[in-house]
């Protein structure tokens, strides 16, 4: 509008200086709410950052994201850069939490101290479903296929339990479910004799046999999910996105990315218009006192009343 360009640049120092000055504060402040939740739902996915400190630019560093669990009435998506996949990251960001995480079977998330940890019977079905034969009159096809149909029954149920109290849903769970679920395992154990170490099959048979607490976790707490799918479905617009811009051209920029990430994705969660919400955040934050009182940041959490009135 003003017939002034603008280097590409240019334009991405000033998003990093606005991001470190201003907006970061809100994301930290996002953090603490979100740890205070006693369920999480977790998930990662790679992300190409260039200039890090002694690695390739080839490098596959990682996006994580936390989220809040889908009936909270708080809910935060927060998403952090990191370097890697390795279990040190969602150790030191969980360092002290002692709710429940949802996460795939990864082996980075043993060593998080003080959780319960909820595995997903989405990833647990997806895994026999990879293991059915193309034809599935082949006798190969009985196995997985069985295994199919009795996590249905489970997915079944939880569609009916949909909008019960946790309480109510966590007796209904353990009357109905559990049930099923010791029979599942029962199967498991019996039908995974004799199956090929290297087979689609077996890897199956031991993703459920070798996770079993962690799958029956779930029936301890009625605000617990099945599944993982809501983290999934949350970095889905990052996975999206990375189509487009393909890398992060420092780690500064990961990272201010990944905070911009936060702040849209949870504007979005509570009803938001997430531009509305930022330039909100822009307008009024110079002249809060924030820094000397760090309170005020509630003013600019995407639940307060004045936020949820001029940003919808």
């Amino acid at each position: 509008a003003l017939g002034l360009s603008l280097s590409r640049a240019t334009m991405s120092n000033w998003l990093l200086c606005v991001y470190r000055d201003w907006l970061s504060h809100v994301v930290s402040h996002l953090r603490q709410e979100l740890l205070k939740q006693g369920h999480l739902h977790i998930d990662e996915t790679h992300v190409q950052v260039l200039k890090e400190p002694e690695r390739k630019n080839t490098s596959d560093s990682y996006m994580w994201v936390y989220c809040s669990i889908r009936d909270c009435k708080r809910p935060v998506r927060y998403f952090e850069y990191q370097p890697g996949r390795g279990g040190k990251y969602p150790e030191a960001f969980l360092k002290g939490y002692t709710g429940y995480i949802h996460t795939d079977a990864y082996s980075g998330y043993n060593g998080v101290k003080g959780v319960t940890r909820c595995l997903c019977y989405t990833h647990l079905r997806r895994a026999f479903v990879d293991a059915l034969p193309k034809d599935i009159h082949d006798p190969k096809a009985s196995k997985p296929a069985e295994a199919v149909l009795r996590l249905n029954k489970l997915f079944e149920i939880e569609k009916e339990l949909e909008g019960l109290p946790p309480e109510q849903k966590k007796k209904e769970r353990i009357n109905r479910e559990k049930p099923l679920l010791e029979a599942f395992w029962s199967w498991a154990e019996l039908n995974s004799a004799g199956e090929l170490p290297k087979s689609k099959l077996h890897t199956a048979f031991r993703y459920a046999l070798n996770n079993r607490q962690e799958f029956f976790n779930y029936l301890e707490d009625g605000n617990c999910s099945i599944s993982n799918s809501l983290a999934e479905n949350c970095i889905r617009p990052f996975v999206i996105g990375r189509k487009n811009w393909l890398f992060a051209g420092s780690p500064k920029g990961a990272a201010a990315s990944a905070g911009i990430y936060t702040l849209v994705e949870t504007a979005k969660a509570n009803g938001l218009d997430a531009m509305k919400y930022i330039k909100y955040i822009l307008s009024d934050m110079p002249g809060s006192t924030f820094l000397e009182n760090p309170e005020y940041l509630d003013d600019y959490l995407p639940w307060d009343p004045m936020v949820q009135e001029r940003c919808r």
